[in-house]
Formats: C-alpha cells, sequence, structure tokens
C-alpha cells in the first residue's frame, strides 16, 4: 500500500506538474530582433486572442542568438525572430530551431517561404532605384546590370557584409552560380560610386541628391520615403525611378522577416498557436498596412499608399528560403575576394 505521506508527495508532485502546464499556456518569452512599433499592436492582439501574455526581449540579432547559445538548456527563450533568411538561417545552423509540424502554417504560408522549422511572415523586395535624370531605366532591368561599365561611378550600396546583400548574393549563386556571381560582384565594386556606407535609407537620398545613378535598397525603406510629409523627402522622390529587377527571368529577391520555436522552449503550445497567430489574416495586416512589409498569405488587402505608390504586383524570386540560406557563407567569401565590404 502507498503510505499517506507518499501519496500527498505524489499528489503534490502532479499538482505541480498541472500548475507548470497551465503556465505554459498563459504566458510566451519572446526574443525578438524586430524593433517596430507597430508589432505592439500583434502583441496586444495575440494577448486578447489567447490570453497568452507575451514576455519580450528585444535586442540586435547577433546579441540575442548569443544569448540563446550561452543560456542553453535554461533557456527561458521560446521564440526567435529576426529579418532576413541568413540570420534565421544562422539561428538554424547552431542548432536553436525546432521541428514544428503545422497543418496551419504549411496550409497559409507558400512552401517556398517556409523550412520545417523556421517560416516567413512577410517579405521586403531587393529592388533598383536610379536618378532620372542620370540613368535610363533600360539600363537598370535587372541585378546584373549594375555590373555593366556603362555604370561605372554611379551604383551606391550599404555594406556586402549586410544580411541584406548577403542573400542577394546567396540568391544570385542559386540562380547563376558562383563564377557568375563573383564577376558581377567585381564589376559592382568597380562601378562604385564611393564606398559603401550607410543604411538603405542613405542610399535612397543619395541617388536622389544625385550624389549615385543608382542604388539597392529594401522596399520597407522605400515605402517609408514614399509616406514621407517630409519636403526634402518628397523632393527626393521626385527625381527617383523604381525598377523591380529580374521581371524577365528568375524575378525580384525578396528578404523575410520570420522566426521559429527554441528547442529548449518552455512554452511549447504558446509557441505553437504565436507561430499560428503571426500567419493570420490579422497579424498579416499589421505586417502590410503597418509596417510596409509585404504580406506573405494570400487574400489580405493591401491598404498601404507607400507600397501602392511602387507600382503594383511584380514577379518575385520564389528559390526557397532554405535553398538560399545553403549559399549564404559563400556569398561573403565571393564579396570578400571582390573587395565588397
Amino acid at each position: 500500500m502507498i503510505k499517506l505521506k507518499t501519496l500527498a508527495v505524489l499528489l503534490a508532485g502532479a499538482a505541480a506538474l498541472t500548475s507548470q502546464a497551465q503556465a505554459a499556456d498563459t504566458e510566451l518569452n519572446l526574443y525578438t530582433a524586430r524593433h517596430y512599433q507597430t508589432d505592439e499592436n500583434l502583441y496586444t492582439d495575440f494577448t486578447a486572442k489567447t490570453g497568452i501574455k507575451i514576455n519580450r526581449i528585444e535586442g540586435k540579432e547577433e546579441e540575442l542568438l548569443e544569448r540563446i547559445r550561452n543560456e542553453g538548456a535554461n533557456s527561458p527563450a521560446d521564440i526567435f525572430i529576426t529579418v532576413d533568411a541568413a540570420r534565421l538561417a544562422a539561428a538554424d545552423q547552431y542548432g536553436l530551431f525546432a521541428t514544428v509540424d503545422s497543418p496551419t502554417l504549411k496550409a497559409a504560408i507558400p512552401a517556398h517561404l517556409r523550412t520545417d522549422r523556421w517560416f516567413a511572415y512577410s517579405t521586403r523586395a531587393r529592388v533598383i532605384v536610379y536618378n532620372k535624370l542620370d540613368v535610363k531605366a533600360e539600363q537598370v532591368r535587372n541585378y546584373e546590370d549594375l555590373a555593366k561599365p556603362a555604370l561605372k561611378g554611379k551604383v551606391c550600396t550599404r555594406s556586402g557584409s549586410h544580411a541584406y546583400n548577403l542573400s542577394l548574393g546567396a540568391a544570385l549563386i542559386q540562380h547563376l552560380g558562383a563564377a557568375r556571381t563573383e564577376e558581377w560582384a567585381k564589376g559592382l565594386v568597380a562601378n562604385f560610386a564611393r564606398a559603401p556606407k550607410g543604411g538603405d535609407t542613405d542610399q535612397i537620398k543619395a541617388v536622389g541628391a544625385g550624389e549615385c545613378g543608382v542604388a539597392l535598397v529594401n522596399s520597407y525603406y522605400l515605402a517609408r520615403m514614399l509616406k514621407s510629409s517630409k519636403p526634402e523627402d518628397r523632393k527626393a522622390m521626385e527625381r527617383i525611378g523604381i525598377i523591380w529587377p529580374n521581371q524577365g527571368s528568375f524575378g525580384t529577391h525578396i528578404n523575410i522577416s520570420g522566426g521559429g520555436m527554441l528547442k529548449t522552449a518552455p512554452h511549447k503550445q504558446a509557441a505553437v498557436k504565436f507561430l499560428e497567430y503571426l500567419a493570420s489574416m490579422e497579424a498579416q495586416d499589421y505586417f502590410a498596412n503597418g509596417n510596409n512589409e509585404w504580406p506573405v498569405v494570400a487574400g489580405v488587402k493591401l491598404s498601404n499608399r507607400g507600397l501602392e505608390a511602387m507600382g503594383g504586383s511584380f514577379k518575385a524570386d520564389t528559390l526557397p528560403v532554405g535553398k538560399l540560406a545553403e549559399s549564404v557563407v559563400e556569398a561573403q567569401r565571393i564579396y570578400d575576394r571582390a573587395g565588397f565590404r
């Protein structure tokens, strides 16, 4: 027979397990490298719908990844979210993400925008902008055109080590091969109007000011400029033309924003609920209309004059994000050899 004292211990243990299970359904620990005010609406709406409280830690991607690795099995993190496939791939290569088998996510997110462990929830296009007084649209229809001698002294971009440019390089390796991508990188460097510096907004302003004839920029920043009420921004945008590159071949390269559940997540049920929520129509609306990102789920109605001002639909590259991630390290090596830093 089980003694009363032993029974009491067993019952106490069962109660503790029940309490922990209940806690798993009422809170979520989110580590995020996204720093957007509109994301507050996402968190508030998720909590209102599910009753799950979000405890948020914000930081730079590298800092958060290092923190998760240092915390190891004791990490309180349930979800890691960041921008760009290269960064999500880095987390995956560290073995941080758990496999998530969710029919909801598989149904909502196109196959090329997800893996078994991490998922894209929004996209930004890597577009070409040009100064209408200095460059003709026909000169910059494709990414490959940026390396042609006709644009010598006209090209501006941010650092080659930035994730946005590394992802583009990785995509070009997949489509064109490593040799042609390295040739392209060398031609790009030879055409620089100045050494890479600043962010994408700086590139847009430099093109508008005539410092550069053409630049590679992220559509997210372009949409913000198009919506700006500042007279200087409006004046700059009047001089700028926008190109969706490679519409006749593999399509315009896209960056992603996404995330996944960590293997050590203490609140796995809540984590899956949150990942599924990010693919809901409500969340997708926040990404698109609140933060100038393209939704990944079909059927979301755009009501964003910045995105609309860029000119309607375009052919996006459908290279699988998992495949893209395979070439990021090689892209960095190619850029280093080409002097794209």
